[in-house]
């Protein structure tokens, strides 16, 4: 062992230490968030009329880009859209609020790519590097909303295999089990100290207590898993490049869930993609491979959940990963689908580049204009 190795091995402690602690926090502040709405509304019956507003499918999802764009963290709304399942929040108005989330964490690419601006030819690469995402999900919504209102789809398919995954014992609603012992305590623990006020203000308290804490914990556990991993995971991304796009679209899973940000892993190829080391056609796979691995983070806020509503916490992860998913599996197994991102992308790229002030209209517009508008108009029509 090398005098370098062990100061590796003493520097990487703190960081397992710290994703350790960061994930526990994470899970008892979405059981903290469940319990806070069912303390402030008098259980899941009165959370439910609490969010007959998001029964407009639109508003729901364009709360959801609203608030990844803001907070710039689908992996932050989407456990706390679970923390609102296991509260009482119906499936049927999550499902459009994850479907924006996906859309609303791109606006970080987005923003990387006018690094490049002083360079038209840059500029031009990085910014079709970027929006490809934006179109992707864009066009996603599109196919898949429609179908989600019309059958149900991602309702049935994500409760089916929920109901498949508690029959072979993976999913324990009793909260049996020493993770759901120990997240459990910390939920209790949080409880405790809010029940010396009346219940509106303890949940109300619990609630806010949960959201912050869910901020807290995904920014350090990013950080960690950045520094442990980063270095790693961008030499790993960088070797795929130029491979097939099912080797692109696997690589992007994998550096998303190392480094726990689906901005991080598309913010580190715009840059790349502006200087004219990849291609846009090597962008796009990695750019989908980020949207299923970001689907974790939720899937382990799930199992912070027990008792009745743990089904639905889960199925409302599951349904943002099957989503996300078959957005990947549908667009880019359809060739005349594959190609609308790509040609949307250049074409807003080659506006951009000559025009610039097109570029900041189209951020501001597809990320808070449209949808604070539509949230408007819906709030006024209701």
């Amino acid at each position: 062992m090398t005098a370098q190795e062990p100061a590796a091995a003493r520097s990487g402690l703190p960081q397992w230490l710290i994703v350790i602690v960061a994930a526990y926090v994470l899970l008892v502040a979405v059981g903290v968030i469940g319990k806070g709405f069912q303390h402030a509304f008098g259980g899941t019956e009165g959370v439910e009329s609490l969010f007959e507003f998001a029964t407009n499918p639109f508003a729901g999802l364009v709360l959801g880009i609203l608030a990844t764009a803001l907070i710039q963290s689908s992996s932050t709304v989407t456990s706390i859209v679970v923390g609102l399942v296991a509260g009482g929040m119906p499936i049927a108005a999550a499902i459009p609020m994850v479907m924006g989330a996906n859309v609303g964490t791109t606006v970080t690419n987005t923003l990387v790519s006018f690094g490049h601006v002083k360079r038209p030819g840059e500029f031009k690469n990085a910014f079709a590097a970027a929006t490809v995402h934006d179109f992707f999900n864009l066009l996603s919504i599109l196919i898949f909303l429609p179908l989600e209102l019309a059958f149900g789809i991602l309702e049935k398919l994500s409760a089916a295999l929920t109901h498949v995954i508690e029959d072979i014992g993976s999913v324990d609603a009793s909260g049996k089990g020493i993770v759901k012992t120990v997240v459990g305590s910390g939920v209790r623990f949080v409880e405790s100290l809010a029940s010396p006020l009346p219940d509106i203000w303890a949940g109300s308290a619990m609630i806010v207590a949960g959201i912050a804490l869910i901020l807290l914990s995904i920014m350090y556990l990013g950080r960690a898993l950045r520094a442990a991993f980063a270095g790693r995971a961008q030499n790993f991304l960088q070797a795929a490049v130029g491979r097939s796009p099912v080797t692109g679209i696997f690589s992007g899973t994998v550096v998303t869930v190392l480094v726990q940000s689906s901005s991080t892993t598309t913010s580190i190829l715009v840059p790349l993609a502006g200087s004219g080391v990849i291609g846009l056609r090597h962008v796009y796979p990695f750019t989908l491979g980020a949207n299923i691995g970001t689907t974790i983070t939720a899937l382990l806020a799930a199992t912070a959940i027990t008792g009745p509503t743990h089904a639905v916490a889960h199925q409302i992860a599951i349904a943002h990963f099957l989503y996300n998913l078959l957005g990947v599996v549908v667009i880019y197994g359809i060739p005349w689908l594959r190609r609308i991102p790509i040609a949307g992308a250049e074409w807003i790229a080659r506006l951009g580049s000559e025009r610039r002030g097109l570029a900041v209209g189209y951020i501001l517009c597809v990320f808070f204009g449209i949808p604070g508008a539509l949230v408007f108009s819906s709030a006024s029509l209701s």
